[in-house]
């Protein structure tokens, strides 16, 4: 007997009972690879769209952190650095960059060493997204990208800097799993409006920014918060690491030299 034309197949499987365990394995077949090719059409041609979406979200988000203390901060553009040059990556599209599946990517990540993992990390994407905004040619405003260990969680956040890349704009952590009451009254308007104007390094160019363990003394800190100091420390260590020489550092030396 000849081979089953799809169509006369078809009429065959309809026409076996329906408690058939070939009929009913056959149906779930089909639909299941149905579903299937519904769903990766589907993805392919919303992918743009879904894209245009994570940028607007990203976007916003870091629209939220800096214009909830300095005000709107108007366009940022977002460009993407190779951290270990110091240098922006002209070919890595920021939209798509996802920096934490990279950092799981031992191709696209690097171990941080244990004497430099003071935010403990563990592994550090060799890229990272920034988010500028230039007035007259040079840039006024840059955001970072900066997150590590807390007491109970790793904290995930943004640093805003003025255009002297010293001074803080603002700081703000959007997701974290701190203590309710305690660490995670970091996500509290009024602490983090203490950022405002703290200096990253001093006079001698050390990295000095840190949360104070009880109320704070001159411009490198910022009061802690009671009954959260290992929370505090976390983001002391996360600030630094991000602010250091295995993190953004040599990028904002750079601009410093290229913006003044």
């Amino acid at each position: 007997m000849g081979r089953l034309g799809p169509v006369s197949w078809w009429r065959s499987l309809l026409a076996l009972p329906n408690d058939s365990w070939t009929k009913t394995l056959s149906v779930a077949l089909l639909v299941a690879l149905s579903s299937a090719l519904v769903v990766s059409t589907t993805s392919v041609l919303l992918r743009p769209m879904q894209e245009a979406n994570r940028e607007r979200e990203r976007q916003a988000k870091i629209v939220a952190v800096v214009s909830s203390i300095i005000g709107h901060p108007g366009p940022l553009m977002a460009r993407v650095v190779d951290l270990n040059a110091g240098e922006f990556s002209p070919d890595i599209d920021p939209v798509t960059f996802d920096q934490r599946a990279a950092a799981r990517d031992p191709t696209r990540s690097i171990a941080v060493p244990p004497e430099a993992d003071i935010a403990g990390l563990g592994r550090r994407a060799n890229h990272a997204p920034v988010f500028l905004r230039e007035v007259n040619g040079k840039i006024d405003l840059i955001v970072l990208p900066v997150h590590g260990q807390g007491y109970q969680s790793t904290l995930y956040g943004y640093l805003a800097l003025r255009g002297d890349f010293n001074t803080v704009a603002a700081l703000s952590f959007y997701e974290h799993g701190e203590t309710p009451g305690l660490g995670s009254r970091i996500t509290e308007a009024a602490w983090q409006a203490n950022w405002r104007d703290r200096k990253v390094v001093n006079e001698s160019g050390t990295l000095t920014i840190s949360v104070a363990r009880g109320k704070a003394d001159g411009p490198y800190a910022v009061d802690g918060i009671t009954g959260a100091t290992r929370t505090g420390q976390g983001i002391t260590n996360l600030l630094r690491y991000w602010l250091g020489s295995h993190g953004f550092g040599p990028l904002l030396e750079r601009l410093r030299v290229e913006n003044s």
